[in-house]
């Protein structure tokens, strides 16, 4: 299951600051002229979850586990780049890999940062990026599709699937749109256009990088950006790439204090985490008793035994009953045994459907 988010965006928009501060590391080095990031830099972080804190509170856990995410620095794209330009094929295929993107903008004026195309315009700057990436993809589908069709019309069922779904795609690359607005007939459509890798088809995620001034509230520029995700059905979040350094040299007791002074009531990295993990269609169960509280993810749509398999493969082969409890519930009647006197825990099978929040204890037999 892929949990892989892919950084990407022009040279000097703030990208590598903005993965050390996320990382709390300075494994990416972040410096004023294109490249400085060569090879990809990975880093997992926690996903914040205050509902993890209450339930380890109430179960008297020893630990927490919180569930992770994994984002990937990738250098620096610039035009041309579909065409081998910079370091073009190695961005391509780096982005080939992630299974989300977030698109880092540079949303700030100031002259001590080169813009590497001489001037600040998010709006243009994430047109540069796609177009390289839709670029790459109609060529991949220019050459692939006319022998779909082909063999679709010789009879063979999965070709068919194929040149059905990866047409539309075609079409919409043709008229200067991603692939991720292809509409599939079907899940098996779905599933052949997730094989396919289209770079456009991935979802997107929209980081304005704004001045400190600006952290709070935006500007007229990520305002912008924002308008074009609303258009795309995409996700912008605000942050201040300079800030969320800042908070992460602090001591953690100190950080909301300083937050506190800037009128902000999280990080800006706190925002950009959550809105990567709902872009990836991902939700979470948690798991509780006195040795740890653990938060555990799955994709929403997944059923009781592939949640159990995330804890152990023995546990989905021998599947027999998910004893559920809903976190509202568990909060509410203070806990397992609370729950299951007031008739709030369900025995739940197979075919049960994992809802986000869900408190789960997997019964199975090997």
């Amino acid at each position: 299951m892929g949990f892989r988010c892919g950084i990407v965006g022009l040279p000097n928009v703030g990208k590598s600051t903005l993965f050390n501060a996320l990382t709390e590391t300075a494994a990416a080095q972040a410096a004023n002229y294109p490249f400085c990031t060569i090879e990809p830099n990975v880093g997992r972080v926690a996903v914040p979850d205050a509902r993890l804190d209450e339930i380890a509170r109430i179960a008297k856990s020893a630990n927490e586990i919180e569930t992770q995410i994994e984002f990937v620095d990738i250098a620096g794209l610039v035009r041309g780049a579909s065409q081998g330009e910079g370091l073009g094929n190695q961005f391509l295929a780096n982005i080939r890999e992630v299974d989300a993107i977030v698109h880092v903008l540079r949303c700030f004026e100031g002259g001590d940062v080169t813009h590497v195309e001489g001037r600040v315009d998010p709006i243009a700057d994430a047109e540069t990026v796609e177009t390289e990436l839709m670029l790459a993809d109609l060529e991949s589908l220019e050459r692939r599709v006319p022998n779909l069709v082909k063999k679709a019309q010789q009879g063979d069922k999965e070709a068919k699937i194929e040149a059905s779904v990866l047409t539309q795609a075609l079409d919409l690359l043709r008229a200067s749109r991603p692939a991720r607005l292809t509409q599939p007939r079907d899940a098996e459509e779905a599933k052949a256009l997730q094989r396919a890798q289209l770079l456009t088809a991935k979802p997107v995620l929209y980081v304005c990088n704004v001045d400190e001034g600006d952290a709070a509230d935006g500007n007229e520029l990520s305002a912008r950006v924002f308008e074009k995700a609303a258009l795309e059905g995409a996700k912008a979040v605000v942050i201040s790439a300079a800030i969320e350094a800042e908070i992460a040299t602090l001591p953690a007791d100190e950080r909301e204090a300083f937050l506190s002074d800037l009128g902000l009531h999280e990080t800006g990295l706190n925002r950009m985490i959550h809105a990567s993990y709902e872009l990836l269609g991902l939700i979470t169960f948690y798991t509780a008793g006195p040795k740890e509280a653990r938060a555990w993810t799955v994709h929403r749509g997944a059923r009781a035994p592939e949640a159990a398999g995330e804890i152990h493969t023995d546990f989905e082969r021998g599947f027999i009953r998910a004893e559920t409890i809903a976190y509202d519930d568990y909060l509410k009647c203070g806990g397992e045994t609370g729950a299951k006197d007031a008739g709030k825990m369900r025995a739940e099978g197979k075919e049960y459907v994992v809802q986000d929040g869900d408190v789960m204890l997997f019964r199975f037999n090997v």
